[in-house]
């Protein structure tokens, strides 16, 4: 018969998830917790149902974890019910008592509580349990009314901030996985180097570094394009808006945020210059960097963003560009944005193990820079940059 985990692509080792569990429960039992519960539904900004059970959440499909401070896991996720075998498959599985399905899906209206329903039944198996809710904003309204209502008596926690604090903070073995996806965007850019070419239209280009990364283990793909002639600004893009056809003389901007194998994130972005670039995308681009440099020097354990943020902003206006409105830093793991967020409002400081990415840019009605990879933090501030990529407008 053939060995259907072969069908598996990169897989965490059972030892990293019993460290998972095991720290986890330990903050269970000290808020007095019984259940953690939490439903998502999509791989980018899926982390938490990763995290615990090495499954990934894929195309709007929710997928639900239980998991109780005492015993295996329950999984609930889209599928036949009974008698049809449940998903994922038994073999593919690891810490988990049940695999639970329903047809359920949030385009058709009268399936919303069908998951809620499963999940009910397996927390009412613990009278006037601790449920402990992990990613709030991804539960939706008919399966936490479902929930409240089912479960009279029972008392509903936020434990997201406390299991932040552990999944922010990367084992030898995640990092090392980390490196590999850092390395598969460093080989698609240079993919994109060789196709790069006028008369080619965005997409293709996308469609070029797509197809490298997914050939070397990407597991899930979001790569941003554009093109613009010199004097204009040219940020990423998304799919919609990569008709456009490259011309000479023009500035390329791609950022390359896939996964890499077993699913964690790292993120590039690089410019390319058909030709020589003018000198205004010269210098906005090296104020980019200078900005980067001065963030990165700033990413030391006890750091708070607040002060992080408004350095980078000072600098940038003092240097005559805009200063940041968007997330121009952040953390990243099983989500391609993790916690913590370089900004006013996080109020997690930065820690030794964390997976940063840096990418500000330099902007101004008439130009567009970035520049964008990412770093270890360590004890002493940040490591290596984990791209090789050179950072510099990559003429073509």
């Amino acid at each position: 018969m053939e060995d259907s985990k072969e069908r598996l692509a990169t897989c965490i080792s059972t030892a990293e998830l019993e460290r998972r569990w095991k720290a986890t429960r330990e903050v269970m039992r000290k808020s007095k917790v019984d259940f953690l519960l939490m439903r998502q539904d999509e791989e980018f900004l899926g982390g938490y149902v990763k995290w615990f059970s090495d499954i990934p959440a894929r195309h709007s499909y929710p997928f639900t974890v239980i998991f109780p401070i005492d015993e295996e896991m329950t999984l609930i996720s889209v599928g036949g019910p009974p008698p049809a075998e449940p998903s994922p498959p038994q073999w593919a599985v690891r810490g988990v008592k049940r695999r639970l399905s329903a047809a359920y899906f949030p385009s058709v209206y009268y399936t919303g509580t069908y998951d809620a329903e499963l999940a009910v039944g397996v927390l009412k198996e613990k009278k006037r349990a601790t449920i402990g809710l992990v990613g709030r904003s991804f539960i939706p309204i008919t399966f936490y009314e479902y929930l409240r209502k089912h479960l009279v008596g029972y008392r509903f926690v936020d434990m997201t901030d406390q299991i932040d604090r552990i999944k922010v903070i990367k084992s030898p073995e995640e990092i090392g996985l980390i490196e590999k996806t850092a390395a598969l965007q460093d080989a698609a850019m240079e993919q994109v180097r060789k196709a790069l070419k006028p008369g080619r239209r965005d997409f293709e280009i996308h469609a070029e570094a797509l197809y490298a990364t997914m050939m070397q283990g990407s597991e899930r793909q979001l790569i941003l394009v554009s093109s613009g002639p010199p004097g204009t600004p040219v940020p990423f893009q998304p799919r919609h808006f990569q008709n456009r056809v490259i011309r000479e003389g023009d500035q390329f901007s791609i950022l390359i945020e896939v996964n890499g194998p077993g699913g964690y994130y790292t993120e590039m972005g690089r410019i390319f210059s058909i030709g020589k670039p003018p000198q205004q995308l010269q210098d906005a681009f090296g104020v980019a960097l200078e900005a980067q440099k001065l963030t990165l020097s700033l990413l030391k354990p006890g750091a708070e963003p607040k002060d992080i943020m408004e350095a980078n902003n000072d600098f940038l206006q003092k240097k005559g560009y805009g200063p940041e409105r968007r997330l121009y830093a952040h953390g990243q793991g099983y989500d391609l944005v993790e916690r913590p967020l370089i900004r006013t409002d996080e109020p997690m400081k930065i820690e030794a193990g964390m997976n940063i990415v840096v990418h500000p840019s330099a902007t101004n009605p008439t130009v567009w820079a970035s520049v964008c990879d990412n770093y270890m933090v360590t004890e002493m501030g940040v490591g290596p940059c984990l791209h090789k990529t050179p950072k510099e407008i990559i003429l073509v």
